[in-house]
């Protein structure tokens, strides 16, 4: 396998990578950290965990280890690495979390200031490396369960929505949920909630589903991150607590600097999903 650079979040791009990049996990962040892959990761390492990020000041770090304890669904902890280290001994020994995502957002003030291929110039050595579930991690199990999943057959991102629900302040951060979306078969609603529950650890069971103004959602053709993705006629909308509700806490909040994935861009460990899942 080579290391030919996608360069470009396109369905062509994307659907290569899932049908010819490596399914291993560590061959997955080599690759990324040497500049070979730099789109999103929805379908790709199927049946291994993947991770938001948010990486702060060690002056910041327990309040923000204080709002996730308190905001479980949005925020679960899979990892805390410790500041002046970069590599997530428990999820994936080896790694470095500065350059094995494909792509970090910068914020200063609570404002998007760049996005990077890795964040090896603004590096320093007082941060703190917090790994939170995602969602994605469950989808191989709706997969198998013969739930469609419309965002990796159409090659595209997840569906994301800031909500009118309120997360649980903790110190300096406070701010609004967020929400990944998907198209759920009317009728195979229940069995979407009762696999997903099994994930706690990666969001688990819906926070909402059906109608979209309930969460404050205008227009579902318009996400606040990600792509759009239809919902057909017979299909339910069904929305999961996501794990890019502390970028829209950053822009509430206003830290003076944070460090994060860009949505959809996660980081991949070497964990199992069914390692986090109840029996």
């Amino acid at each position: 396998m080579g290391t030919a650079r996608i360069s470009k979040n396109t369905r062509a791009g994307l659907m290569m990578a899932i049908n010819t990049l490596p399914s291993s996990p560590t061959e997955l962040r080599n690759l990324i950290r040497n500049d070979g892959y730099n789109t999103i990761t929805a379908g790709l390492a199927p049946g291994y965990v993947q991770t938001n990020l948010v990486i702060l000041p060690r002056d910041l770090a327990f309040d923000f280890l204080l709002f996730c304890q308190r905001n479980p669904k949005p925020c679960p902890l899979i990892e805390v690495i410790e500041s002046g280290n970069i590599e997530p001994k428990l999820t994936a020994p080896g790694a470095d979390i500065r350059t094995d995502l494909p792509k970090y957002r910068v914020y200063r003030d609570g404002v998007l200031d760049k996005e990077v291929e890795n964040v090896l110039e603004v590096w320093r050595d007082d941060l703190v490396s917090f790994l939170l579930g995602c969602s994605f991690t469950f989808e191989s199990a709706l997969m198998s369960s013969g739930i469609e999943m419309r965002h990796i057959e159409n090659a595209t991102n997840v569906s994301m929505y800031i909500t009118n629900k309120e997360t649980i302040p903790a110190g300096k951060f406070s701010g609004p949920t967020v929400v990944s979306m998907r198209p759920i078969k009317q009728e195979k609603v229940v069995k979407a909630v009762q696999v997903t529950s099994r994930f706690p650890n990666t969001h688990g069971a819906p926070l909402h589903i059906g109608n979209p103004a309930s969460l404050g959602i205008k227009d579902i053709e318009q996400p606040d991150y990600g792509d759009i993705v239809p919902v057909k006629d017979g299909e339910v909308p069904v929305f999961w607590a996501c794990g890019v509700t502390p970028q829209a806490v950053a822009a509430q909040s206003k830290p003076p600097f944070m460090i994060t994935h860009s949505p959809g861009h996660m980081f991949i460990t070497d964990i199992r999903d069914e390692d986090l899942a109840l029996l």
